[in-house]
Parts: C-alpha cells; sequence; structure tokens
C-alpha cells in the first residue's frame, strides 16, 4: 500500500472481548441506542407540537436532540455490526466520512451548549430584556452560526487526513475511526496535522468552557440575589440540565483531545469514547426532562389526553358491542 488509494478497507478492532460478552454488550448498546433515538425524537416531537416550548431555550433544546440523535447513529449503528456480524472491516471513505460527522457534531455541540449558557444568563440577568435580545431571528442566526462553524473547523483537518498515505497497518485500534489512532497508521509525518487537530480541539474546547463559567459566575450572582428561596430553587432549575450535560461533554473531551496523546494509551480512549458518543446522547433527554418542570407538564397534560382518548375508545366499543 503505497497510499491511500490502494487502501480499499479498515479493521475496526474494538473492544477485544468474548463471543458471549459480545452477545450481552450488543444487547445492552442496542438497548440504550433505542432509548436514545426514542427519548430525543419524543423531545422534538413534543417540543414541535406544544405552543408553550416554542422558546429560545427549548428552541435550543430541540436542536441539541437532533445532535444527539445523529451523533450516537454515527458510531452505533457501526459498532453493532462489527459486534453482531464480526465484521468489522470499514471501507476508507466510509472511515473518513464516520471520522468527518464526529468530529463535526461534537463541535456544533460544543458550539451551542456555550450559546445556551448565554441564553440562560440572559433570561436570568435581564429578563426583561430578554425576549427582546433572544427573539426568533437571533436564535435561527446562533444555530446557523453553530452548524457552519462546526463544518468549518472540521473540514481542513479531515481534508488533510483524507490525503495521508496508510502503509503500516490496516487495523484500527478503537471501534470507530478516531483520528489518533487513525494518524498512528499512517507512514506520512503526522505532526502538522496532529498539532492542528490538538489545537483547534483545545480551542473549542476551553473556549466554551471559559464563556460558559463566566456566563454562571453572572447567573450564580444572579440567583444569589433573589430574595426568596422558592425563586432561587426555579432559578437554578433552569440551568441545572444545561449545566450537567456541558460538564459531562467538557470532562470527557478534555480526556480524549486536549491531553496529549502520549499521556494515555489508546486503550484507555475507549471507554471516554464509548460516553461520548453512545451514554452522553441517551441520557441527555432524560435530563432536561427529569430537571424541567414545564416539560414535566406538558408530558403530565399529553399523557393525560392520550389516557382520556383511550378510554372514550374503549366506552363507545364496549357500548357499541352491547
Amino acid at each position: 500500500m503505497d497510499n491511500h488509494t490502494g487502501q480499499e478497507d479498515f479493521v475496526l478492532l474494538g473492544f477485544l472481548i468474548g463471543c458471549n460478552a459480545k452477545i450481552l454488550v450488543a444487547v445492552v448498546l442496542l438497548a440504550i441506542y433505542l432509548l436514545t433515538l426514542l427519548g430525543n425524537m419524543s423531545v422534538l416531537l413534543i417540543i414541535a407540537i406544544t405552543t408553550r416550548l416554542h422558546t429560545p431555550m427549548y428552541f435550543f433544546l430541540a436542536n441539541l436532540s437532533l445532535l444527539d440523535f445523529a451523533f450516537s447513529t454515527v458510531t452505533v449503528p457501526s459498532f453493532l455490526r462489527n459486534l453482531l456480524s464480526g465484521i468489522q472491516t470499514i471501507s476508507f471513505a466510509g472511515c473518513m466520512a464516520q471520522s468527518y460527522f464526529y468530529f463535526f457534531l461534537s463541535t456544533v455541540e460544543y458550539f451551542l451548549l456555550t450559546c445556551m449558557s448565554y441564553d440562560r444568563y440572559v433570561a436570568i440577568c435581564n429578563p426583561l430584556r430578554y425576549p427582546a435580545i433572544m427573539n426568533s431571528h437571533v436564535c435561527v442566526q446562533v444555530v446557523l452560526f453553530c452548524w457552519v462553524g462546526g463544518f468549518c473547523s472540521v473540514f481542513y483537518p479531515t481534508l488533510i487526513i483524507t490525503r495521508l498515505s496508510y502503509c503500516k497497518s490496516n487495523v484500527i485500534d478503537h471501534f470507530f475511526c478516531d483520528s489518533e489512532p487513525l494518524l498512528k497508521l499512517s507512514c506520512t509525518d503526522t505532526r502538522l496535522i496532529q498539532l492542528v487537530t490538538f489545537l483547534l480541539s483545545s480551542l473549542v474546547i476551553l473556549c466554551s468552557l471559559v464563556l460558559t463559567v463566566i456566563s454562571y459566575a453572572y447567573i450564580v450572582s444572579a440567583i444569589l440575589r433573589i430574595p426568596t428561596g422558592a425563586g432561587r430553587k426555579k432559578a437554578f432549575n433552569t440551568c441545572a440540565a444545561h449545566l450537567t450535560l456541558f460538564l459531562m461533554s467538557t470532562a470527557v473531551s478534555i480526556l480524549l483531545y486536549v491531553i496529549p496523546s502520549e499521556k494515555s494509551s489508546l486503550g484507555a480512549r475507549k471507554i471516554p469514547a464509548l460516553l461520548s458518543s453512545i451514554v452522553n446522547p441517551f441520557l441527555s433527554p432524560f435530563i432536561y426532562t427529569l430537571r424541567n418542570d414545564l416539560f414535566q407538564g406538558v408530558l403530565v397534560e399529553i399523557f393525560g389526553q392520550g389516557k382520556a382518548v383511550m378510554a372514550q375508545k374503549l366506552q363507545k366499543l364496549l357500548v357499541n358491542h352491547v
């Protein structure tokens, strides 16, 4: 193999576990994936059909659910196929596409979570001006910036990776096409792309962290000035879900992409990557619904109406039968 044009397939090594363990892992993974799809699509549908939820906060949450839906789909079906069928190969084009969309969606999520922290800052610190500042036009522009910014920031590193020569091996020591194990297979000098990847990852994650910390410093200061305990609790609950998700994503990503790879083996990167691509998207809709009184109220109404409709249909059925 002189270059990538001669490399038709890569082999994803995944986790070195026995056949029985693979079946168990696949069943658990499939259940989590289906619940992830169900949870995030339910959040999207409920926000779409409920007029009370047509606010900036829930507009951002709908985009976050769409991101989590897509993000888990990038890696999980491929991993499930590897576990159940034993087919561990992935084409060169498929590998590059998987790597690109993984980092593209990750970057968009960081941009979106950072913008959501600003939304919470305006809602709590400037509640009277909130409708004017976070109007629909601004919200659409912010979301477009997140998607376009994610696309542009990941495009150049991925383009460089596709032009590298892969002649050392075709076995990727991971369960998806992560950039670090992929670069280790190249016989080309990868110091430049590693530096670019490290700087971009650090810039996205650390800038998001700094901006979010600044927003929450103002938020905490404003919450402490609220005279009543009930008011402080209500204000804190509007931020708790977002802050939880941001800290979870940041902790995993710092372990993966900010700490230099020389300080952590490739095997140690698999668990944080698994949390990032599978567990976080699964927990996201549950964290938001469990910590949000308005969303819980909407769910109760929807299920209550559903029960009432079913009761009416059952009553009509019984009357017609009699």
